[in-house]
């Protein structure tokens, strides 16, 4: 026979798991496909929290909210959208014990509150009231803090959050005239040969400007100090002929 003093057994917690995701569609058309995404969004019960798109030919983002228990199938949707995913990130988290922690930070509060509350009607001075009256709004503030809390990672384990990007797919002929222009080739190369060119003319345009008075400058110099060695060696050797005979004389 069970112990009639014995605790209850505790309840079982259930499990709080925020699921956030972000995939990119390549498609054939981001307007069809983003009122695809977001009819889906509201079949599986949820809503787009926000969206990001210009016009149909550009990328369009939008964020929706599902119920945290169809998050794999609306990704199995968006797979099979015909569009390839380029890219695909999830992730999940487990708050449970962030949600117990503040549950039970908030049931001693609202303990401490019924027993001000309870100060406050047997209080009779006044000096008394205002001072339990402190503690007890002070002791509300918390409590309205750490349930908003509360309420928002429920809210976000009830909800996933699956951001979704589209970009349009682009076409091969597109790719391949984008990659390949002959205009642009033959612009290029008269380019090239311009300034091939002109290098040229400005290096014969200082070769005759600078280069070539300076070149004849430095041969006649040289030409006027090779007579002047040539006129030394001539010299010489008549100098020293005289210069014996005397000696003999």
């Amino acid at each position: 026979e069970p112990d009639d003093g014995a605790p209850p057994p505790a309840a079982p917690i259930e499990q709080r798991i925020v699921k956030t995701g972000e995939v990119t569609l390549e498609v054939e058309n981001v307007g069809e496909a983003l009122g695809r995404v977001r009819a889906m969004s509201v079949e599986l019960g949820g809503y787009v929290g926000g969206s990001q798109a210009g016009t149909l030919e550009d990328r369009a983002t939008l964020t929706i909210r599902i119920p945290a228990a169809t998050f794999e199938d609306a990704l199995a949707r968006l797979h099979e959208m015909g569009a390839e995913v380029v890219a695909e990130a999830t992730r999940e988290q487990d708050v449970t014990s962030q949600v117990v922690d503040l549950g039970a930070r908030i049931e001693n509060l609202r303990a401490s509150e019924a027993s001000y509350r309870e100060l406050v009607a047997r209080a009779e001075r006044v000096e008394d009231i205002l001072a339990v009256q402190s503690r007890l709004d002070d002791v509300r503030g918390q409590i309205e803090q750490l349930q908003a809390q509360l309420d928002a990672l429920e809210g976000q384990a009830a909800l996933s959050t699956l951001t979704v990007t589209l970009v349009p797919r682009p076409t091969p002929v597109t790719t391949t005239t984008e990659a390949w222009d002959p205009a642009a080739q033959l612009d290029r190369a008269l380019a090239s040969l311009v300034g091939i060119g002109q290098g040229l003319l400005d290096g014969l345009i200082w070769f005759v400007v600078v280069w070539l008075p300076i070149l004849l400058v430095l041969a006649l110099l040289g030409l006027i100090a090779l007579r002047g060695v040539l006129e030394v060696r001539r010299r010489m050797p008549v100098a020293a002929t005289t210069t014996s005979d005397e000696g003999a004389a």
